[in-house]
């Protein structure tokens, strides 16, 4: 099977698995701009599946969104603050409006900016909450009618290995993360009878161009040759195959599980 243009997902990828069951579904990925969201919206393209994504980097999403994919596959990039939650219902409404019923759900969006417990202030508090785990509940919310209908679907919720290795200072990026496993396993009782599945993915420390611009050092260099057991860099593809599967028909009885893609770290 062919897959659509796309100048981002590498001919070595041609080596990896192709979904079939991704094929015109439409799948919707929070914070999809720019690293692991980014990353998600190629390999889904690829697959062939119809892509929408949201992200507050309009110039980013815009060139993703107009450099990937064919006239078919071509996916649609809306501007959505997450955290406003009537904006975020609006714009899932616009996807369905234009791809049809969402079947795939790609909980994404996060911000693991820096922040000491002393410096920490109800509102800092609430922000980061709201930007870290509270949107995955609404818009698990917002889609879950399609899935319901469909008498299927997949909802993937971005976690993180940071709160099991015990890092200092993000405490509530860190709580937030931990609260992700929490709502997947309660979505997953809640929605299983609707034979809709959902996982937490939880990476370890991707290599972004983010990440290596503020807060790669030696220090981490090294931290990351101990703390994993295969001795390479991760990278946001390495999450995306696995979300291809999550997502894909062949994990079908895979639900309320946490899926580590780390090297081994944890």
């Amino acid at each position: 099977m062919s897959s659509p243009a796309n100048a981002n997902v590498s001919e070595a990828d041609n080596l990896y698995a192709r979904y079939p069951s991704l094929v015109d579904r439409t799948v919707l990925i929070t914070g999809g701009a720019t690293g692991i969201g980014a990353s998600f919206v190629e390999h889904f393209v690829a697959q062939g599946a119809r892509v929408a994504f949201f992200d507050l980097d309009v110039s980013s999403g815009e060139a993703l969104a107009d450099q990937l994919g064919d006239a078919r596959h071509k996916p649609l990039f809306l501007h959505c603050d997450l955290t406003d939650i009537d904006a975020l219902r609006k714009a899932v409404a616009n996807v369905k409006a234009a791809l049809g019923p969402i079947e795939i759900l790609v909980n994404n969006a996060a911000n693991d900016r820096r922040e000491k417990i002393e410096d920490v202030t109800p509102a800092s508090f609430d922000a980061g909450i709201a930007v870290n785990v509270r949107h995955q509940l609404f818009v698990a919310q917002a889609v879950m009618d399609d899935m319901k209908a469909a008498g299927r679907g997949s909802i993937i919720n971005l976690g993180s290995i940071s709160w099991m290795l015990k890092n200092g200072g993000y405490p509530v990026y860190l709580m937030s993360k931990s609260a992700v496993q929490g709502l997947t396993r309660g979505l997953a009782r809640d929605l299983g009878r609707f034979n809709i599945r959902v996982n937490t993915l939880a990476p370890g420390w991707v290599m972004t161009e983010k990440q290596k611009r503020l807060w790669l050092d030696d220090a981490g260099r090294r931290a990351i040759k101990e703390g994993q057991c295969i001795d390479a860099e991760l990278m946001p593809h390495d999450l995306a195959r696995m979300a291809l599967f999550l997502a894909a028909d062949d994990s079908r009885m895979i639900t309320a599980q946490d899926v580590i893609v780390d090297g081994g770290w944890a």
